[in-house]
């Protein structure tokens, strides 16, 4: 076999013809390399010497073992298509690390220290369903939403309007952050997972940016943000289980979410507000489909599971009994946003509505905790434990 480099130095592209060669020869067999350049026996008996060839001036290559010797005892991360039998390991490699699933991985790579490192405890089913869907469902705030619509509410509206979407940062700020923490600890074999995770964040991301829009849009300052909310949200950041944190964030709050994203919808005094409500309770929609997929899988495989959520539900009941729960004046402007006027007829049908909301977002509630293998009467518990403060 023969190389011919022409005038092409070894180091500014001749290697890789070389290297190609090399490829599609058998152990042991020669290769002459001829070439104009000068020094292409120096560069030669050097790259040689480094990969295992033996080489005999001016420019014959006989092929070595190196290669084969090298990647002897590497393994396969598993396959690229999550959906092929097997393709994705319950127990992943640390020494896997970032390589991408389906790679072959070199003997002697370093070992990771990813904690999420178990199927059971992050895979979904759907993962790779759900992450196409939210890949194709991105919108970009400054085209999805008129925001030159012209908005001429009452003060005390706009002022409703300010307190509401203040609430929703901080809540979807927590939505943010949660996920966030997890994605560093998640071992990449599960990438559908990891890719989902990072989307779910990005969503939070737009969310803040456009209810933040929306609240300053007519007003210099945002509204009130209370401890007892703080605090609420507190134990959604501290809990450092995966599961138990999908469940608490996923499917009970930001499953309570949606029924208030949807009554905000609803009940809006201007197509900007129930714009962006609409666009955040679609990617919400997500969040929660996913954290059902998950802990769904995760239940039937490990029922002992439920009364772990069982008991997260407690704890956080019990450590936020002393609070105050929904902030008064987000409730209030809740009231005043379904009652669109100020009239005192307009006042009792917002609170009636407002009082709906709840019983609707109790009800949404236990039909998801049903949904995953918990009994009628488990979920009425549970549901009526979660904080009052939506999130």
């Amino acid at each position: 076999m023969e190389v011919n480099l022409a005038g092409l130095p070894f180091d500014r592209g001749g290697a890789l013809l070389v290297k190609r060669a090399l490829r599609h020869a058998a152990p042991q067999q020669t290769i002459i390399v001829t070439g104009q350049a000068a020094d292409l026996p120096i560069h030669l008996r050097a790259w040689c010497r480094a990969e295992g060839h033996q080489f005999h001036p001016p420019g014959t290559i006989v092929k070595g073992n190196a290669h084969d010797d090298r990647w002897a005892g590497a393994e396969r991360a598993g396959q690229p298509d999550s959906s092929a039998a097997g393709a994705v390991a319950d127990h992943p490699s640390q020494r896997w690390g970032l390589a991408a699933r389906g790679a072959l991985v070199e003997s002697g790579s370093p070992e990771f220290h990813f904690t999420l490192a178990h199927k059971l405890d992050v895979w979904a089913s759907d993962a790779a369903r759900l992450y196409a869907q939210a890949a194709a469902a991105q919108w970009d705030p400054a085209t999805a939403i008129d925001w030159n619509t012209p908005i001429n509410l009452p003060a005390e509206v706009e002022d409703a309007v300010v307190q509401v979407m203040t609430y929703l940062v901080e809540n979807e700020t927590a939505a943010l952050q949660v996920p966030s923490r997890f994605i560093a600890q998640l071992h990449p074999h599960f990438r559908e997972v990891m890719q989902l995770l990072a989307i779910q964040v990005a969503d939070e991301a737009r969310h803040i940016e456009v209810f933040t829009r929306r609240a300053l849009l007519n007003r210099p300052v945002l509204g009130l943000s209370t401890a007892g909310g703080q605090e609420s949200l507190k134990t959604l950041i501290d809990e450092p289980d995966f599961a138990t944190a999908s469940f608490l964030l996923s499917v009970l709050g930001e499953g309570t979410f949606l029924s208030l994203l949807w009554f905000l919808e609803r009940n809006a005094p201007d197509p900007v507000t129930a714009a962006v409500c609409r666009l955040a309770a679609q990617d919400e929609a997500r969040h929660v489909a996913f954290g059902m997929a998950h802990l769904r899988d995760h239940i039937t495989a490990e029922p002992s599971l439920r009364a772990t959520l069982m008991n997260a539900v407690r704890r956080r009941h019990d450590a936020l009994r002393h609070t105050a729960g929904l902030n008064a004046e987000v409730f209030d402007a809740l009231i005043l946003l379904a009652a669109g006027s100020w009239d005192v007829a307009d006042i009792e049908r917002g609170h009636r509505q407002v009082i709906a909301l709840t019983e609707e977002m109790h009800s949404a509630r236990k039909k998801r905790l049903e949904k995953l293998q918990f009994t009628p009467e488990e979920a009425e518990d549970m549901s009526a434990l979660h904080t009052r403060n939506f999130m």
